[in-house]
């Protein structure tokens, strides 16, 4: 069983490493292409809202069907979308690109963008995979490994795309794109899963999306929909810095030099799940989780404080290494408390949901940057108030934009931890654990 799930492990590597280029490439060209920051922030409110409005969809994907035709379900429809959107690059004057209200540029983006939102299908299998073919005991350790994983396909898709967009261009982008989405099409056809018949929850209607069950196992456990409500509000500020950071890092850098320090910085995602796959999450996963999110809004206050790369280049290392952890908290509490009939849908309404907030997010927080932070720091009250240590200019807007997000993180966090309903869910995951034929 190990075996394979290393083995599909490595082709949901490859696959994610293909969507997160296609991403990393489509942001920096847009940006460099418009030198429009709100162009960026509506591709990642377009992203986001996507994403959040197909997880109950995509969820219900792979409890109905077969983990296999899952996996093949997505890499074949990012292979269409990448081929698509080629053809349209490649039949159009370059100069369209250039006009952020260009029709033909929103075409480009959004082919590109639902290719990768596409591999979110494999997202959610690789977490069930978890449950099928890994022994509990050994389960945050998986979840570990799959967060290297992701650190992986980050560290080395933010590298290559910055120096294809730097040397090359988008065209031998997608044309990599579908090379690699090819091979892992034909990879996972090869590999079994040892999967005899699908697993339906009794009385369930397949075929369709099953928010009333989904809903009904999440109830079930009291303080799992406050957990999934909390990661909401935290990709609801982390919507800001997925909209900004890159705007923020070019101001201070070239593109080629801010992708390879990208390929640096995802490091931090392959130590934090290396460390949880070696260590584990110990024996209160909720309590890693909220520890991993203050020091990781802390962080936030002070990586931008100064209008340094050194200084955001190390925060932002501690912020990605703990993100693994924060992630593997959450699914190993999932997959302890939900049925396995169910998690594909309970994984995909967490992602719904806990995705809700950050399109909101990235479709103002352009705006709100370009009307109200950036105008305060160059010319206005900021400039005198805080300008003499802060520094001035648009930059140290979107630095101060961070910093106030960082603090809004933390101060909800510490509330958080204190509540209630996090105590009753951390005692009732310490009942299971105590009792594990119970949760079996």
């Amino acid at each position: 069983m190990t075996h394979r799930f290393y083995a599909l492990l490595a082709n949901t590597l490859a696959a994610s490493l293909t969507n997160n280029a296609v991403w990393f490439a489509l942001t920096f060209w847009a940006y460099l292409e418009t030198k429009s920051v709100v162009v960026t922030s509506v591709m990642a409110g377009i992203y986001l809202a996507t994403v959040a409005f197909s997880g109950f969809f995509l969820g219900s994907i792979v409890d109905h069907y077969r983990k296999k035709t899952s996996m093949l379900l997505s890499s074949l429809v990012s292979f269409g979308l990448y081929f698509f959107a080629l053809i349209l690059y490649s039949s159009t004057p370059e100069t369209v690109f250039s006009d952020p209200s260009s029709p033909q540029l929103w075409i480009f983006l959004l082919l590109g963008l639902l290719g990768a939102i596409a591999g979110n299908i494999r997202t959610i299998t690789i977490s069930t995979l978890v449950t099928m073919l890994i022994p509990e005991p050994e389960r945050d350790k998986a979840n570990g490994m799959v967060g290297t994983a992701n650190g992986v396909s980050f560290l080395i898709a933010s590298l290559f795309s910055g120096f294809i967009i730097g040397f090359l261009g988008i065209s031998w982008m997608l044309t990599l794109a579908l090379t690699l989405t090819g091979l892992v099409i034909l990879h996972v056809w090869m590999v079994p899963i040892p999967e005899p018949e699908i697993v339906h929850a009794q009385t369930e209607t397949t075929g369709r999306v099953d928010i009333r069950g989904t809903l009904k196992a999440v109830r079930q456990m009291p303080g799992l929909l406050a957990l999934i409500f909390f990661n909401t509000f935290n990709n609801f500020l982390g919507g800001v810095y997925m909209s900004l950071m890159d705007a923020y890092g070019l101001s201070l850098v070239s593109v080629q030099v801010w992708g390879v320090l990208w390929g640096f910085l995802s490091l931090g995602f392959i130590v934090g799940g290396i460390v949880v796959a070696r260590k584990g999450l110990g024996v209160r996963p909720l309590r890693t989780l909220f520890l991993s999110n203050i020091i990781m809004w802390v962080v936030s206050v002070f990586f931008t404080i100064q209008a340094s790369i050194v200084l955001l280049s190390v925060g932002m290392f501690i912020y990605l290494c703990l993100i693994p952890v924060v992630e593997a908290a959450e699914q190993t509490i999932i997959q302890k408390l939900v049925p396995p009939e169910r998690q594909g849908r309970v994984f995909g309404f967490a992602q719904s949901v806990e995705q809700a907030a950050s399109p909101i997010t990235a479709f103002f927080i352009g705006p709100i940057a370009e009307l109200v932070f950036i105008p305060f720091m160059t010319t206005g009250a900021g400039v005198d108030l805080i300008g003499s240590w802060f520094g001035t200019g648009s930059a140290r807007g979107l630095a101060l934009l961070f910093t106030v997000t960082g603090l809004v993180g933390l101060i909800i966090t510490v509330i958080a931890m204190r509540s209630a309903s996090y105590k009753l869910l951390s005692v009732n995951y310490q009942k299971l654990m105590a009792s594990p034929a119970v949760a079996e």
